[in-house]
């Protein structure tokens, strides 16, 4: 009889983005807004002084500030600690997709901070458009067979 065991998957590591783009909580959310556009990105995960991970600012946050009545006049001066969610919803890069993806499905959030062996500092992060790629990669490759 043989017994075979099912592998867990890709790792989060595996599709992480690398060295992501952060940002400090003092800095103005002005800043993290440019930022974000001129990346491309979604979201930052927020740091102290330090490095260490505090937060995440994402466009969600700026629109829960308008909706909430903060003028868009006001952003200039206000902090990104303000505005962003803390804590920063996290998973570490040994841990399956799968995991992954139920942590950003029970939170309904778009992306999770990978973070270091320390539990504090950020060293990647995984989104949902990475789940989706390789949803679309696996799907493809069982098409293929």
């Amino acid at each position: 009889m043989t017994i075979t065991t099912r592998s867990p998957g890709p790792t989060v590591g595996e599709l992480m983005s690398i060295e992501p783009v952060t940002i400090t909580e003092d800095e103005p959310a002005a800043t993290a807004q440019r930022l974000m556009s001129e990346r491309r990105v979604s979201g930052l995960p927020v740091v102290s002084r330090m490095g260490a991970l505090v937060g995440v600012i994402s466009q969600t946050d700026f629109v829960r500030a308008h909706a909430s009545g903060q003028a868009f006049a006001d952003w200039p001066g206000m902090a990104v600690r303000h505005l962003m969610t803390s804590p920063a919803l996290t998973v570490r890069s040994n841990e399956p997709l799968l995991t992954a993806a139920r942590r950003m499905e029970t939170n309904r959030v778009h992306r999770l901070v990978v973070i270091a062996p320390d539990g504090e500092h950020p060293v990647g992060v995984i989104s949902t458009l990475d789940l989706v790629s390789e949803l679309a990669r696996v799907l493809e490759e069982s098409d293929g067979r």
